[in-house]
């Protein structure tokens, strides 16, 4: 498989996509992400450090609002008819998903239009496009028979295009992944075979997991235990007033995946701050570490009066078990043997980004500005798992062969 395949990767976000992709032996041409924040964790790691994205000369590499690249490059968009493998990566979720608000008139939702704008001026070979389950529901406050869900939407324009596509549901802890997060995995083709994702990555995943040397299952334990607080602690290199921990012993062959050669340099792991709880919380947060008989599910109703628990809900995680879905919330978390939430860097694990990938520009934000900013914490919550991404790209390879 030494042919080179281009991809272009919408609402890019970090790069998790995109980092999957580069590792699964893809080219980016370019990626398309509106947040200065996200695109400045893409651009670290993916531009300036790996040179992973050609970047055509009419558009600069910085972040940008999809519809603006429509409206300003649309001759340049229909030049790449023809040179373009794949188009990845999906809209924004917020406004369909099941772990918040699901909000009808969210405007992220009508960026979907704008997906669907972009396919029809590129007509890449493939699409692989993601969102969360609950893309697939319709928005049906008053009980219409009639109400369609944004999903059917994408299927039919995609349809008018000419594409034969295939809907999954898909769950990445299947795949090495230790986290049970379920995916809207949507994949198009111009030559008939959508169909074949799914058979071909369950295929090809046990020789890629025995190859990266870990399981199919992977829990929270095997993640992060070597990222303690015990481990000591430090002044956060990039953030004042808080402590980073050191690096403790590798306890598991996910870790040392995860791991690599960082280590080898940094004692220090990238974004490994820890939270300023007050005595309160640490208290609240060791009582329901040392008594609160069930880990892994969400402490809710009456349980949180109970627990002196002042959020809506809150997840004692376990390190035997795979993890929950992780928001964009790090306080919806407490640690399984440390009285605080997780840091950035076990996030990122969790969501199977290998510690050589930093994370920048703010750790979190709060008020107004969460409608605004994409800190850390909400970058990674939001990504696509790395580790998936690589297997979905070594799948599509095979199918476009």
């Amino acid at each position: 498989m030494n042919q080179n395949f281009s991809y272009i990767d919408l609402f890019a976000g970090c790069g998790g996509l995109s980092l999957g992709l580069h590792n699964a032996g893809w080219k980016g041409l370019f990626a398309i992400e509106k947040s200065p924040f996200a695109f400045e964790t893409l651009k670290f790691n993916l531009i300036d450090n790996k040179k992973h994205f050609e970047w055509p000369d009419w558009l600069k590499p910085e972040n940008h609002d999809i519809n603006e690249v429509l409206k300003n490059h649309a001759k340049d968009l229909r030049g790449l008819r023809g040179t373009v493998d794949l188009v990845a990566g999906g809209p924004p979720c917020q406004g369909f998903s099941m772990a918040g608000k699901r909000v009808e008139e969210d405007m992220r939702n009508q960026l979907v239009y704008s997906y669907i704008n972009f396919i029809e001026l590129v007509r890449p070979k493939m699409i692989l496009f993601e969102n969360v389950k609950g893309f697939t529901y319709a928005f049906n406050k008053k009980g219409e028979n009639d109400a369609v869900p944004y999903s059917k939407i994408v299927i039919d324009k995609l349809n008018e295009l000419g594409y034969c596509v295939k809907p999954h549901i898909i769950d990445f802890s299947k795949y090495g992944v230790p986290q049970r997060r379920k995916r809207f995995i949507l994949v198009g083709s111009l030559n008939g075979k959508a169909s074949d994702f799914e058979p071909t990555i369950d295929k090809l995943k046990q020789v890629y997991l025995e190859e990266k040397g870990i399981k199919d299952t992977t829990t929270i334990g095997d993640a992060i235990s070597d990222l303690l607080s015990s481990n000591g602690t430090v002044k956060t290199p990039d953030r004042k007033s808080f402590k980073s921990g050191f690096y403790g012993k590798s306890n598991s062959n996910f870790q040392t995946l995860m791991r690599g050669d960082y280590t080898q340099k940094n004692t220090i792991p990238d974004s490994h701050s820890f939270a300023n709880h007050n005595g309160e919380t640490v208290n609240v947060f060791s009582s329901i570490i040392e008594y609160y008989p069930i880990k892994g599910k969400r402490i809710a109703n009456k349980e949180r009066e109970h627990w002196k628990i002042k959020k809506r809900g809150i997840t004692l995680l376990d390190s035997k078990q795979i993890s929950p879905t992780l928001t964009t919330h790090p306080d919806d978390y407490i640690h399984y043997s440390e009285p605080r939430i997780l840091t950035v860097r076990e996030y990122a694990r969790i969501q199977t980004f290998p510690d050589w990938y930093e994370i920048k520009e703010k750790y979190t934000t709060g008020g107004q500005m969460r409608k605004v900013e994409v800190p850390r914490y909400t970058q990674i919550g939001n990504a696509i798992p790395p580790l998936f991404a690589e297997l979905a790209g070594l799948a599509l390879k095979e199918i476009i062969l």
